[in-house]
C-alpha cells in the first residue's frame, strides 16, 4: 500500500511537471532552443502514463473481471486517463492537419484532473452532478430551445437592416448564445427598434437560463456535503460506542 502511495505521488508530480512543460513549450524561444528535450520528456511521460493506464485496467479486471474493466474505462477518470495519452499516439501514426494537432495537445491539460482521483471533495461533487443528471439534461434542452428561438426571432427582426451580420438563422445563433449567456461581446448587435426590444427581453431571460443549472448544481452539492457530514458524524459516534 505504501509503494502504491509513493507511485501515486510520483504520478501527481509528473502531471504537474507536464503541465508546466506545456506552458513553457508554448514560448517560441524556449521551443526553438529546447524542442528535442521537450519531446523527449513528453515521450517518456506518455510511456509512464500508458503503463499506468494498463495497470489500472489490470487492477480493475482483478477486482471485478470484465465488469471492472468496463467500469474503469468508461468512468470519468478512465476517460481522462485515455484522453491524456491518446493525442500523442494519434500524432505519431496518423497524418493530421497541424492545426488539429495543436488542438489535440490541449488535451494534455486533462492530466491535471488525474490529481483529483483520490480527492473526497471531487467525489462528492461528481456524486452531486450524478444526482441531478435529469434536471441538467432538461435545462440543457431548455437552453438549446431558447437559443434556437432567439436566433430565429432576431433573424427575422434584423435580417433586412443587417443582412451581412444576420444572414441566416445559423449565423444568428452566435448572437443568441452570447446574449443568453449574458456575455455581450458587442461584435453583433441589433439596431432596429424591434430587435432592441427583443434583445432586452432575451438578456433578462438569459439570467434565468444561466441561473437555473447553477442553482440546481449548488443545491445538490450542498445536499451531498450535508449527507457526507452526517455519515462522518455517525461513524464517529459508532467508534466512541465501541471504545
Amino acid at each position: 500500500m505504501k509503494s502504491f502511495n509513493l507511485f501515486d505521488r510520483f504520478i501527481y508530480v509528473l502531471i504537474i511537471v507536464n503541465v508546466i512543460a506545456m506552458v513553457l513549450e508554448s514560448h517560441l524561444s524556449l521551443r526553438t532552443a529546447y524542442g528535442p528535450y521537450f519531446y523527449a520528456f513528453e515521450f517518456t511521460s506518455i510511456l509512464i502514463f500508458s503503463a499506468e493506464y494498463i495497470y489500472r485496467i489490470r487492477s480493475a479486471y482483478k477486482l471485478d473481471g470484465k465488469k471492472g474493466i468496463f467500469s474503469y474505462v468508461f468512468s470519468l477518470f478512465g476517460v481522462i486517463d485515455l484522453i491524456s495519452i491518446l493525442p500523442f499516439y494519434l500524432s505519431q501514426f496518423i497524418k493530421l492537419d497541424g492545426r488539429f494537432l495543436r488542438i489535440l495537445r490541449l488535451f494534455r491539460l486533462t492530466r491535471i484532473f488525474k490529481l483529483g482521483r483520490n480527492s473526497n471533495s471531487l467525489k462528492v461533487f461528481t456524486k452531486s452532478l450524478s444526482g441531478v443528471k435529469a434536471e441538467l439534461i432538461f435545462t440543457l434542452f431548455l437552453s438549446i430551445l431558447t437559443i434556437l428561438f432567439s436566433a430565429s426571432a432576431i433573424y427575422y427582426l434584423e435580417n433586412e437592416a443587417q443582412p451581412e451580420k444576420f444572414s441566416s438563422i445559423t449565423e444568428s445563433i452566435w448572437w443568441a448564445t452570447v446574449s443568453l449567456a449574458t456575455v455581450g461581446y458587442g461584435d453583433v448587435y441589433p439596431i432596429t427598434v424591434g430587435g432592441k426590444l427583443f434583445a432586452t427581453l432575451i438578456s433578462l431571460v438569459g439570467i434565468g437560463v444561466v441561473a437555473i443549472p447553477t442553482g440546481v448544481i449548488s443545491a445538490s452539492f450542498v445536499e451531498e456535503i450535508r449527507i457526507e457530514k452526517e455519515k462522518k458524524a455517525k461513524k464517529k459516534a459508532k467508534n466512541k460506542d465501541k471504545k
